[in-house]
């Protein structure tokens, strides 16, 4: 069977220390454990499923070689509790798959339940540990099947007869209306003794529980509730719960182009990344996420930012060199297949103004500034101070040479007049004086150097005739406001470059010879937190009904479960890049809080979400917004 699931025909389960992507024809072809960056033990995401799968589905028909997809599928309130249902000529029937939030030993638990008629089913279990690569010993242990290779140990439990065939352990078992079998899938270390049993009804109520209680504690009641609820999940479901450490998405070498070699592994925590991702979940209420994040930063740069890395691993990892898996033909024949990211050894300096940022915005949301934080901050600043006038490889992590980047200049500002915020507001010890100079002399080198007079657009780099969507953050983080001429012409340069006639946004012009600077070959989607960047500048600069419009546009683009990958091709309209991105969810809450803040006048806060603005005039309303000025700390 020629099997090519589009990235968005994937859900999400997960217990927030690794997760599963489960397709929507019942078959799981992704699971890493036990953490987010371990090797896979399914892995025909980015093979075959020889590469490792479970399947669990409808038993394929006299004349159908596999399994259809199913009828309708959902998620159970607020929650990663996943629902998928088969309507077939004999009956219906339901599956739930959901990861328990986890006490001990990592499981995924699938419970078949009758609705109606009878249905003969299939369970499928493929298990193929170092993504792909091993064939594992499974046998049977006191009734209960295991599957070992090397360190790893994977225990299947059911009240069905399984058995073990060409490496598979296989189940076929009728479901009536009114009954329900469950299969519990553990890991171990293979020298561990086997994990326990559990009641996976008794899992299932913890977990709805769990998620429940968590989104309630959701401050946002705008208009679209349901997408920022669901974004949030997401980001939850992408945070390492031990450390607070913040996966960019929990997928490796999802292509950026079918067929190209942008293929990166995501499955670390980028600074960038985690910052804005932090912000956005503040804007809706969890302060306890920033806490724990903020806990993992300290560890994970260790009062040393003279050997700053730009991502660490989820407990603070420093080691993340790149390999390529060969054996692994990639997600339609995308190749080379990564693990490790070479980009953690790059300089990246507008970093350090996502990270003071968040500091900034997590103080004014409640969260003291303490002494260990205070420490780090002057170290930050006072290295940033030192070398904010080198070139970097910027926001998008260049793999040609460095250039000067105006989103990174722009950043450092950020870092430096947060810094100066908090230093006034008594938070933080230090001289303001000369900070106020240094911020002067970046803003003032910025608008000399990176902004084009003619075209009236701030561009990609300094001396560059490109543009980069990251511009369209320079009013949001307050170095120019919204109404000033140059604001405008960006946003309208980027529409008129980089936009398509759907308001999709690519991130730089990747075919010119410019940007060939990149470094790389190929081509890629539409970036989708570029849009909803492009989203805020539209509403920023008094365009508030083509705003809400290009946001709904982007909501509709979501998957059938409300997930956002990297990138979107709007040509084959379909989902590019690691899946779902934390990114992008984090800018559609960002999007969803800004059009709330300007409809309903209120007054946001400077800072990664809140937006200062000064004054505009609307095309589409002619709404003022001249209460939106900044509530500083």
């Amino acid at each position: 069977m020629n099997r090519l699931p589009r990235i968005e025909q994937y859900g999400l389960i997960g217990d927030t220390q690794t997760s599963a992507h489960v397709c929507d024809d019942g078959s799981i072809d992704w699971l890493c454990l036990p953490r987010f960056d371990s090797p896979a033990v399914f892995a025909s995401l980015l093979g075959t499923q020889k590469h490792g799968s479970w399947q669990i589905s409808p038993a394929p028909s006299t004349g159908r070689s596999g399994p259809e997809k199913v009828t309708e599928r959902r998620y159970r309130g607020d929650s990663l509790v996943l629902e998928s249902v088969w309507r077939t000529p004999t009956g219906s029937v339901r599956v739930l798959d959901f990861m328990p939030p986890r006490d001990g030993t990592p499981q995924v638990i699938r419970i078949v339940e009758g609705l109606t008629g009878d249905v003969e089913m299939l369970s499928a279990m493929r298990p193929r540990p170092g993504y792909g690569s091993v064939g594992p010993w499974i046998h049977e242990v006191e009734g209960r099947m295991v599957a070992e290779a090397g360190a790893d140990a994977l225990w299947l439990d059911t009240c069905v007869p399984q058995m073990e065939k060409d490496d598979v352990v296989v189940s076929t078992f009728a479901i009536s209306a009114g009954q329900s079998v469950a299969f519990v899938l553990s890991w171990c270390p293979s020298h561990a003794p086997a994990p326990d049993i559990p009641d996976p009804e008794a899992a299932l109520a913890e977990t709805l529980a769990f998620w429940q209680d968590w989104t309630q504690e959701c401050t946002y009641n705008g208009p679209y509730r349901e997408a920022v609820v669901r974004s949030s999940i997401a980001l939850k479901a992408m945070t390492y719960g031990p450390s607070g450490g913040i996966v960019a998405a929990p997928t490796t070498s999802l292509p950026e182009e079918i067929g190209g070699q942008r293929n990166w592994d995501y499955r670390y925590s980028w600074l960038r990344d985690a910052s804005t991702t932090l912000a956005a979940l503040l804007g809706t209420g969890y302060l306890q996420e920033a806490q724990a994040w903020r806990r993992w930063l300290l560890r994970a740069v260790a009062g040393d930012p003279e050997n700053l890395q730009i991502m660490y691993g989820i407990t603070g990892d420093r080691d993340l060199r790149e390999r390529e898996l060969p054996w692994l033909p990639g997600y339609e024949g995308s190749s080379p297949v990564r693990v490790g990211n070479g980009a953690a050894d790059q300089l990246q300096l507008d970093v350090y103004g996502e990270v003071i940022d968040t500091l900034y915005l997590a103080y004014q949301s409640g969260v003291a500034h303490c002494a260990d934080t205070a420490v780090l901050h002057r170290q930050l600043i006072q290295h940033l101070a030192r070398r904010w006038r080198e070139p970097d490889e910027g926001i998008w992590e260049i793999r040609g040479a460095r250039r000067h980047f105006v989103h990174s200049k722009v950043m450092a500002w950020v870092a430096v007049d947060r810094t100066i915020r908090l230093a006034e507001a008594g938070a933080l010890d230090m001289d303001v004086a000369p900070l106020v100079e240094l911020r002067a002399a970046i803003h003032r080198e910025v608008c000399d150097k990176g902004f084009d007079p003619v075209r009236n657009t701030f561009t990609q780099a300094y001396g560059s005739q490109e543009l980069d969507a990251a511009t369209l953050l320079i009013p949001r983080t307050g170095f120019l406001p919204p109404d000033d001429p140059r604001v405008i012409g960006t946003v309208d340069a980027v529409r008129r470059e980089l936009s398509t006639d759907d308001g999709l946004v690519y991130r730089y012009p990747t075919c010119s010879e410019d940007a060939g600077a990149d470094g790389l070959t190929g081509d890629e989607g539409a970036f989708f937190l570029c849009a909803f960047w492009f989203v805020d500048g539209l509403a920023l600069t008094g365009r508030l009904d083509e705003a809400r419009a290009l946001f709904e546009r982007l909501l509709a683009l979501r998957n059938d479960l409300g997930l956002l990958a990297e990138e979107y091709d709007p040509v084959q309209q379909r989902q590019l890049g690691n899946f779902p991105q934390a990114f992008s969810h984090m800018g559609l809450i960002q999007s969803a809080l800004l059009l709330q803040q300007i409809a309903t006048q209120s007054s946001p806060r400077q800072g990664a979400v809140a937006v200062p603005a000064r004054r505009s005039t609307s095309r589409s309303t002619r709404q003022s917004t001249a209460d939106l000025t900044p509530q500083l700390a």
